[in-house]
């Protein structure tokens, strides 16, 4: 279960390296290509083990995008695939992203088909799994899938916030986090070699350090996740963009 949490928490942050970042509406219109697309690959380890891949990739258009994502693992012995589909968009009512939609379907262990739905300005959602349909609200911050939370995560990142709180809709609740900016640390990353960092600290249902690499447009190259027994770990080994580079 632990490799299974990790995919999910690794993925809150996996879509915010690809989206320059936008103080509004009409600057958003400026600094975006109107169609471009970004693929990550990860390794995934446990407890030091290589347990697992992760890939994803992102097709932006305009202010709105669809992001498809596959992992793979063997957990407990079972293989488990894990993917996704979220389609996600800019609200010029709330100034920050909203996800309109996903459908995620694990197979293997903690097998399910869950599609969520949730209202305009994401403080209501509707989660079907399996044909089992609850509701869910937020009071203030949008509900959002793991791939909006991440877009979320890197704007605040990057408008030099220390510390902010987001909401995850979960397969059965809501899940607020909260994350800490720490200062710089500098890593070696294979293929790329030494590298500046900066790692974020999330608290709260899952506990995850994050690590982004600002000279590689704020890419995530490695997250750990910081289980009571055992630990989990994911590196970043390909990447491939056709955006354009991130500017401040």
């Amino acid at each position: 279960m632990s490799v299974l949490k990790l995919t999910i928490a690794v993925k809150l942050v996996l879509v915010a390296i690809l989206f320059p970042l936008c103080t509004n509406a009409s600057e958003q219109d400026e600094a975006v290509e109107s169609q471009c697309s970004r693929t990550s690959h990860y390794d995934i380890y446990l407890s030091g083990i290589h347990t697992g891949t992760m890939n994803r990739t992102e097709n932006w258009q305009g202010q709105s995008a669809v992001v498809t994502s596959t992992s793979k693992a063997s957990i407990l012995g079972i293989g488990t695939q894990y993917d996704q589909r979220a389609e996600l968009s800019w609200s010029n009512t709330r100034d920050e992203w909203v996800t309109d939609n996903f459908h995620q379907l694990v197979t293997g262990f903690r097998a399910r088909d869950m599609k969520v739905s949730l209202s305009e300005d994401g403080l209501e959602s509707e989660v079907d799994i399996d044909g089992d349909i609850e509701r869910y609200k937020s009071a203030h911050i949008p509900l959002r899938d793991v791939d909006t939370l991440a877009i979320q995560m890197r704007q605040l990142l990057l408008q030099g916030r220390s510390q902010f709180a987001l909401v995850r809709q979960a397969s059965d609740d809501v899940e607020p986090y909260q994350l800490y900016v720490k200062a710089a640390i500098t890593a070696t990353i294979e293929p790329w070699g030494e590298m500046t960092l900066i790692p974020v600290e999330q608290s709260g249902a899952e506990e995850v350090t994050y690590y982004f690499a600002p000279e590689m447009d704020y890419q995530l190259v490695r997250a750990r996740y910081h289980g009571l027994i055992l630990k989990g770990l994911i590196e970043l080994n390909q990447y491939h963009s056709t955006c354009e580079r991130l500017t401040q």
